[in-house]
């Protein structure tokens, strides 16, 4: 689990191990390509309309990307966003966990995030992953899995 070592910032621009913003809480982190850009808002918006779920359930979202600490909360103010952000300026934890690769758009192939969503347990293990996700509908998807994996939690 050397993912949870890799340093990013959060939303003032500290720097921390990702273990301190996971630890101890049930975490849904999700990477994203671009703050402002459609699908990313899309699906930070949905993320947001569900965290009082999320938080029922005891989850925490958390969305990555590249962009500055700075264009985080711009992105946070102007759609009223209630998920938390982080930022992974260098895609050290994007590569980490997969979630980074080639793309193509307009035939240009290039290196980037991947859309992609891993639920961890409170110790930091990855319990579920989907790695390629459509951003409309995902949320309530992250939802329905996170229901499912807390009641086979319960049933230990």
């Amino acid at each position: 689990m050397e993912y949870l070592n890799i340093k990013v910032l959060d939303e003032d621009g500290n720097e921390k191990p990702l273990s301190d913003f996971v630890l101890g809480k049930w975490t849904v982190l999700y990477f994203y390509p671009k703050d402002n850009t459609p699908g990313c808002t899309t699906e930070a918006k949905e993320f947001t309309e569900l965290i009082e779920e999320f938080e029922k359930l005891g989850f925490q979202v958390i969305g990555v990307s590249c962009d500055s600490p700075k264009s985080h909360r711009k992105f946070k103010e102007k759609h009223g966003l209630k998920i938390r952000l982080i930022s992974d300026p260098n895609a050290e934890l994007h590569k980490g966990l997969g979630a980074w690769g080639k793309k193509k758009r307009y035939g240009r192939e290039y290196e980037g995030a991947i859309r992609s969503t891993f639920i961890l347990s409170p110790k930091g293990e990855i319990l579920w992953k989907k790695i390629k996700v459509k951003a409309k509908g995902h949320a309530k998807e992250v939802l329905e899995e996170a229901k499912r994996l807390i009641s086979l939690e319960n049933q230990i």
